[in-house]
């Protein structure tokens, strides 16, 4: 640790939508930020104007916060070291690339694009390893005169120095030494005033005040550059902690940038599908927190604020994590079935609404959803999954389904004809079906009355009414039904077994 109070950033480029490597990594900064007390900022790279894309960075706000990551600082809620936005400090990078120039830490290239391609190409066939040649580097005082008197356009780049190492503390993998013979002249800025990653990075997060970096490690490479630019500067080098590399689920290579598949099933990989397919912040939450860094023991299921409490960079393991998509639904389920139903209810309302085209305020003061809530929660892994068990009940007129579905095993359709014409005579009869249980002891008295088991008088019973073979607890589904439209759905079923009995005695003679 330093003395340094905590100040962790997430710094993502908006150049594509949340990726669920880049949710982890904004997850470890979060539980660093809260453990130490300290701050946990949000700041946006985007001087890759080429690839950036104009929704993402809604798209990244929107998903942290969906997870549960609140900033202290950002580009939404300010702060005293803004603007957040990388774009909205050009100035501060052309003054510090300036600095360097003038100090001889950088200086300017003109080489054209022409010119480097050629030379590329002249490396690829000497087979030699790519990288700038400094052709500019070592331009006279009258030469670079010359050149900018003529008006010609040019980049600054680091003059990185050509013999000696440079060593990178990392508070995960140890000390790195990097021989500065293999780092080029990296460009610090570009010939539209822009910087590069690696100029901005550094002047950022200097003035930034961060004190500790945790990102990927795909940017170990760059990091003695960054070292080497603070030392230039004669700046405080945050401490440096690169993350582990995130596998697929079979430890094999690395996450794919769109889907992971698990047998036979798709996973998403962005965090907006993970949200719309119905997985809970808290499920993915902990699932993330586990790739990586451990709670330690057993422990797979944890609270935030538990797992704020256990972390700290000492329990980061440098190998590559597999992440255990196969842990996900199960972990989900979990979280799913803690919920209090008032709080499940609120949450399954959008996904029923949108999939079952219902109005979200009428939804929220159905009964229905009320009385067959504590069962479905029983059942369901996500969110979305709840349509499929719920429409049945949800919509007012079910949709066709098969006649055969009707006939029970070891029954024909007239049989079951008059099984379910018995029914529907027993539920007239009782004429309120608010009791599940005098409803299942009465039908059960008329399954043994008409010689047939529970199971075959129930199974038709229960296509009649959800169209379906698998549904929340007959009875209870009645319940919420209601005895006019169980009637009324009877009657429908009746019809159905009528025109296939009259369908297939015509078949038959």
């Amino acid at each position: 640790m330093t003395d340094r109070a905590v100040r962790v950033r997430f710094a993502p480029s908006p150049t594509g939508y949340l990726h669920i490597g880049g949710a982890r990594s904004a997850l470890f900064n979060y539980l660093f930020a809260r453990h130490h007390g300290g701050q946990f900022i949000l700041r946006i790279e985007d001087t890759d104007q080429k690839r950036f894309v104009a929704d993402s960075v809604q798209d990244l706000m929107t998903n942290l916060r969906w997870l549960g990551l609140d900033w202290d600082e950002g580009p939404d809620v300010g702060g005293p070291y803004g603007p957040y936005t990388q774009t909205e400090r050009a100035a501060l990078y052309q003054q510090w690339a300036n600095w360097l120039v003038d100090n001889g830490h950088a200086y300017h290239c003109y080489c054209s694009a022409e010119r480097l391609e050629a030379m590329r190409a002249e490396q690829t066939a000497n087979k030699q390893p790519p990288g700038y040649d400094r052709h500019c580097r070592h331009l006279s005082a009258a030469e670079r005169s010359a050149i900018e008197a003529a008006g010609a356009p040019f980049i600054v780049r680091f003059a990185t120095p050509r013999t000696g190492d440079t060593a990178v503390h990392d508070a995960v993998r140890g000390e790195m030494i990097f021989s500065n013979s293999t780092l080029d002249d990296v460009v610090l800025l570009k010939s539209d005033g822009l910087p590069t990653y690696h100029l901005a990075v550094v002047v950022d997060d200097h003035f930034m005040e961060i004190s500790h970096i945790l990102r990927a490690d795909e940017w170990i490479a760059s990091s003695p550059r960054h070292v080497l630019l603070y030392q230039a500067f004669g700046w405080e080098i945050p401490v440096m902690a690169h993350l582990p590399v995130i596998l697929d689920p079979s430890g094999k290579g690395k996450m794919s940038k769109r889907k992971v598949r698990v047998g036979d099933k798709e996973y998403p990989v962005f965090v907006e599908e993970l949200r719309s397919e119905g997985y809970l912040p808290e499920a993915v939450f902990n699932l993330l927190t586990n790739v990586g860094w451990s709670m330690g023991g057993d422990r797979e299921v944890f609270t935030k604020e538990e797992a704020i409490a256990g972390f700290d960079l000492t329990g980061i393991n440098a190998a590559p994590a597999a992440l255990p998509y196969g842990k996900l639904e199960w972990l989900n389920g979990v979280y799913v079935r803690n919920l209090a139903p008032a709080e499940l209810k609120r949450r399954l309302i959008p996904f029923l609404a949108a999939a079952l085209n219902l109005d979200a305020a009428t939804l929220a003061e159905n009964p229905v959803l009320d009385i067959l809530l504590v069962d479905v929660q029983e059942r369901i892994k996500t969110l979305s999954e709840a349509a499929a068990m719920l429409d049945f009940a949800l919509i007012e007129a079910l949709p066709a389904y098969d006649s055969k579905l009707l006939i029970a095993k070891k029954l024909d359709a007239a049989a079951s004809q008059q099984a379910l014409s018995a029914t529907r005579a027993a539920l007239v009869s009782l004429g309120d079906l608010q009791d599940p249980e005098h409803v299942e002891s009465t039908l059960r008295g008329l399954a043994e009355t008409l010689h047939l088991s529970a199971g075959q008088l129930f199974g038709i019973l229960r296509i009649a009414i959800s169209g379906k073979p698998v549904t929340p607890p007959l009875f209870t589904s009645m319940k919420a039904l209601g005895a006019t439209t169980v009637l009324r759905r009877l009657d429908v079923a009746l019809a159905k077994l009528a025109a296939l009995n009259y369908f297939l005695s015509g078949v038959s003679t």
